[in-house]
């Protein structure tokens, strides 16, 4: 893909609407140094310099596309408490709608903290309370995302194993977003093993698709495209999930995109560096579903998406990568 074909796929992006939907949570960022090891315990004490706080999980999707678009939402469960409070302030701040979510009084927001020191995450704490909705729940949120269709281009479905997304709640709102033509994405998680039937894409990661397809996994000894068993996977979801386009994320090896009517396709990454993976998963499927709304093949998709995911693999903490950053990184590319 040419410079030119890639400005005319971003030019297009703002006027795309887009709707995240999945667990939501707020990302802290605890930074500090280490100048000795703990008298209590043979552990490091991080005197701490700053910290710092994102939307994450479903809502670093949404982040990452208010890059490029100007109209994003973000559908998911929020407490009622002092992080869903201020998780709803940095999200109005990004002006990301979240008409719709479900709003629990008995709720406890998630909250992932990440300590930092010296470029290095020394411990990461998890504040979780795994809760589904309700059926009455679910048959709201289905009613608001089915009244809001003719406003969006396309739904991505976040899945970070937290519990809001259920069956039902998938299998309803594919439903009615592929009768009304829009573009349905999914990226999976390996403790929620929901049927993404009838879908546009599918976007797992190597270990997720192994699983998915009942293939065992192993770790690759040959390129991704001479990978028997890689291919095997890619190909059994493309038939298990009657999806269009199935993207596998390799790590190292950057991406594999598998086709309905199309031989399996491998784009080896381009990240020059890597100090944090955080969020690079969020980048690939934001930018993925992006360019397909914004009338990219999957083929021109899948290398934005590896462009973008090499670029914020590249920085500290749940990052997001700029149109200038997105062209830079092609512009390396070609040089």
């Amino acid at each position: 893909m040419d410079l030119r074909r890639l400005q005319g796929i971003l030019e297009a992006a703002p006027a795309r609407r887009i709707l995240v939907i999945g667990d939501l949570m707020l990302d802290e960022f605890v930074w500090g140094k280490v100048g000795r090891i703990s008298p209590e315990a043979p552990v490091p004490v991080v005197e701490v310099t700053g910290e710092s706080f994102y939307p994450g999980g479903a809502a670093n999707v949404a982040r990452n596309l208010r890059e490029f678009s100007e109209n994003v939402a973000v559908v998911g469960m929020i407490g009622r408490d002092r992080t869903g409070d201020q998780l709803r302030q940095l999200l109005a701040a990004e002006k990301i709608d979240i008409v719709g979510s479900v709003e629990e009084k008995d709720f406890r927001t998630i909250v992932k903290t990440r300590i930092i020191a010296r470029h290095q995450q020394v411990v990461r704490v998890d504040r979780e309370q795994i809760v589904g909705p309700s059926l009455g729940q679910i048959a709201s949120v289905v009613a608001a995302v089915q009244k809001k269709l003719p406003e969006i281009d396309a739904i991505i479905f976040e899945d970070y194993g937290k519990g809001f997304l259920t069956a039902d709640l998938v299998t309803e709102i594919t439903r009615h977003a592929r009768a009304a033509n829009k573009i349905v994405t999914a990226d999976p998680n390996s403790r929620n093993l929901i049927e993404w039937t009838d879908m546009t894409a599918v976007k797992p990661n190597r270990a997720e698709a192994f699983l998915a397809a009942g293939i065992p996994w192993r770790d690759p000894d040959e390129s991704p495209q001479d990978h028997a068993d890689l291919v095997r996977a890619g190909n059994a979801l493309l038939e298990k999930w009657k999806v269009e386009n199935v993207l596998i994320t390799l790590g190292e090896y950057g991406m594999m995109l598998f086709q309905k009517n199309g031989q399996p396709h491998h784009i080896p990454t381009k990240a020059r560096q890597v100090f944090d993976v955080s969020g690079a998963g969020d980048t690939a499927i934001a930018l993925f579903t992006l360019a397909l709304a914004c009338g990219a093949t999957a083929i021109e998709a899948a290398e934005i998406a590896n462009h973008a995911s090499a670029v914020v693999v590249g920085k500290l903490g749940t990052a997001t990568v700029s149109r200038s950053e997105l062209l830079a990184s092609f512009e390396h590319d070609f040089d």
